[in-house]
């Protein structure tokens, strides 16, 4: 299960960054943690600016809602996704990952 914590502006979200991987997405859970594989190389910011881009997506909301709290150089992330409850990432994140790991046991 994804760690999703109350904040004060909305709630933070374990991830573990996979830069420099094949496919840009969301590729699953490991250890509390929403795991991101990105293209880009984590250098200069670029492969947190991408895994911006895909929570943005995968939670329909901007890129400017979701705010870097820790692990600015670390596979191990925090994020605040501001005016979001927990009830309401849970709900844009689950079907998505029932959706991999249903794809991954047809392989």
């Amino acid at each position: 299960m994804i760690d999703l914590v109350i904040h004060e502006r909305g709630t933070t979200l374990s991830v573990r960054a996979q830069p420099n991987a094949r496919k840009t997405g969301i590729l699953g859970e490991r250890a509390g943690a929403l795991r991101i594989g990105v293209n880009a190389a984590p250098e200069k910011g670029k492969a947190n600016a991408a895994i911006i881009e895909v929570l943005a997506t995968a939670l329909g909301c901007r890129g400017s809602n979701i705010v870097l709290l820790s692990g600015q150089t670390s596979r191990e992330k925090r994020f605040l996704i501001l005016d979001r409850t927990p009830d309401e990432l849970r709900a844009r994140l689950i079907p998505g990952l029932s959706l991999i790991v249903e794809g991954s046991s047809e392989s």
